[in-house]
């Protein structure tokens, strides 16, 4: 019959990580474009430093086009996944990237538009922009970058993974990582682990 490990304490921790994009120099521009980062030495790293034996890592994107998936972290696939998805969602014709399409337009690109409603103006006000000034509103659209489609590949990729630990290691396959889709980048970015399990 199966019996359980003996549970040891209790382990309930968070970090935030920063992603630095490999292949980016500092001070360069983001360029719209879909990069893949290997997330799993940071984990595995984490995980090492918790203790923690038989539990769980939820692991969250803060970014709005950016995913977190489970895959093979190879360079080829990567240039897959890139060209895969832009197909099916492909950049605005109005955007900075080199890869946009004729005729291909987003509502959430109207910048001009936007905010659309007291709710979203609301959402910029908690966000620190005082959109009720004129200018203060202009800047904010101006910062804002043409980017839906990136927006809705991160709906499709999604925005998180859990992955279970027992005897202190990740349970994924031999050619699995946990990868960061930096769909509208590449730029440093900020990843969430959390660990709840035991030691």
């Amino acid at each position: 019959s199966f019996r359980s490990p003996p549970l040891g304490r209790q382990i309930c921790t968070y970090k935030t990580v920063t992603i630095r994009p490999s292949g980016m120099n500092a001070g360069d521009a983001p360029r719209q474009a879909v990069s893949v980062e290997d997330l799993t030495p940071e984990i595995k790293s984490f995980l090492s430093q918790s203790g923690m034996k038989q539990g769980v890592i939820h692991v969250i994107s803060r970014h709005t086009t950016t995913a977190i998936t489970i895959n093979e972290r190879e360079s080829r696939l990567a240039r897959d996944v890139e060209e895969f998805f832009l197909k099916i969602c492909p950049p605005d014709e109005r955007s900075s990237t080199p890869k946009k399409v004729s005729g291909v337009r987003y509502l959430h690109n109207d910048i001009d538009q936007r905010p659309d409603g007291e709710e979203e103006a609301e959402r910029c006000r908690e966000n620190g922009w005082n959109i009720d000034d004129a200018d203060e509103l202009q800047k904010w659209r101006d910062q804002e970058p043409i980017n839906a489609h990136s927006h809705l590949i991160s709906m499709m990729l999604g925005s998180s993974e859990c992955i279970p630990v027992v005897d202190g290691e990740m349970v994924i396959g031999q050619w699995q990582s946990v990868l960061l889709v930096d769909l509208d980048g590449p730029r440093t970015r900020s990843v969430g682990l959390q660990m709840m399990g035991f030691g």
